[in-house]
């Protein structure tokens, strides 16, 4: 009777299928980094793998779809992921311009209201001016 041989033949399968998922995934960030776009033909070239491969791996696939609807909608250079605003940075974008706006209306009202003072002033100085009859400066 022969010796069972599977298990380390089912141990080098599993190795050789997590450093084929490594390489995919190292490839897929690779491109990102760069701002490539992220296609299935370019992960499969960088990884050295086969395209039917990645789309079989559905974790895989479904990052490559993402990342490939993410950069398509863009006409300009893509940006990679690592690179994008999230949500929350994007609202605490938000917040901060409206507290700026905010701040800007209040000092331009207090401008506004010392603008209208110093007017006042002005016009009293010229009415004192002209009830005492000497003439303005200016």
């Amino acid at each position: 009777m022969r010796p069972d041989n599977a298990g380390p033949i089912i141990a080098a399968a599993r190795r050789r299928h997590e450093l084929t998922r490594a390489k995919a995934i190292r490839a897929i960030r690779e491109l990102d980094h760069a701002g490539t776009p992220v296609t299935f033909a370019a992960v499969a070239a960088s990884a050295l793998v086969s395209r039917s491969w990645l789309y079989s791996q559905t974790d895989i696939r479904d990052q490559i779809q993402q990342l490939r609807a993410a950069t398509s909608r863009s006409p300009a250079a893509p940006v990679p992921a690592g690179q994008r605003a999230s949500d929350a940075s994007l609202l605490r974008r938000l917040q901060a311009a409206h507290a700026e706006h905010r701040q800007l209306l209040e000092e331009r009202a207090r401008l506004l209201e010392e603008r209208d003072r110093l007017r006042r002033q002005i016009a009293r100085a010229l009415g004192e001016q002209r009830q005492t009859g000497n003439q303005p400066p200016f």
